[in-house]
């Protein structure tokens, strides 16, 4: 216990190597610039100073001194309240409650067919093809603005950009259908704050395709 006391001490996010919702914390750290402690979780072997601090032992979980966070939104929005510069939400209640829902059509809509993909087998065919429909159904929104629903990157584009990133690992190829969308994650991953924000597991998602 003597780690977690230091722990508490600094900025700490507890973090899987290759989740889409980890990946989302880390983006929002780094499209703010803050410098903090990254801690890599086996989510099969959580470490004993997370199930302390958690009781569902669950990545992302932010610490900040004495104060813990867990649940994606939860913690991102913190993030963004607790250092305001760049703002990742826009500034009337319409526009935030827009993103806000459209994440968590994300989140119910593309993160399970990420989820059934990877486990594989004979059910993962099919949720390539429904993931392609419901990325290909959202392209007038790619096209709209240069983010995703707003005109300035946002907390929204930090949950949509991880999963873009995966496709290739993911075998799921949106044709010129899709140009728009590839279009969009191309701008946002050339961006330092989004190489930051990866870990090796994840920038070899993209090596490996790139050399199959």
């Amino acid at each position: 216990m003597v780690q977690s006391a230091r722990l508490r001490n600094a900025l700490t996010l507890y973090t899987t190597a290759d989740d889409i919702q980890c990946h989302r914390a880390r983006l929002v750290l780094a499209a703010k610039g803050v410098s903090y402690e990254r801690v890599l979780v086996d989510p099969a072997r959580p470490p004993e100073d997370l199930v302390d601090l958690n009781p569902y032992a669950s990545t992302p979980t932010l610490i900040d001194r004495e104060l813990t966070l867990f649940d994606t939104a939860v913690v991102c929005e913190y993030i963004d309240e607790r250092y305001p510069h760049p703002p990742l939400m826009p500034i009337d209640p319409q526009s935030r409650a827009r993103l806000r829902v459209a994440a968590v059509r994300i989140e119910k809509d593309w993160l399970p067919e990420v989820d059934t993909i990877r486990a594989g087998g004979r059910p993962a065919d099919a949720a390539r093809k429904r993931l392609r429909e419901h990325l290909l159904s959202t392209v007038p929104l790619f096209k709209a603005s240069k983010f995703f629903l707003n005109p300035e990157m946002s907390l929204a584009d930090c949950l949509v950009a991880p999963v873009i990133w995966r496709l290739p690992w993911l075998e799921v190829d949106l044709g010129r259908e899709g140009k728009p969308i590839i279009d969009y994650g191309e701008r946002l991953f050339h961006s330092q704050g989004f190489a930051r924000s990866m870990t090796e597991q994840e920038k070899a998602m993209r090596q490996l395709h790139e050399q199959a």
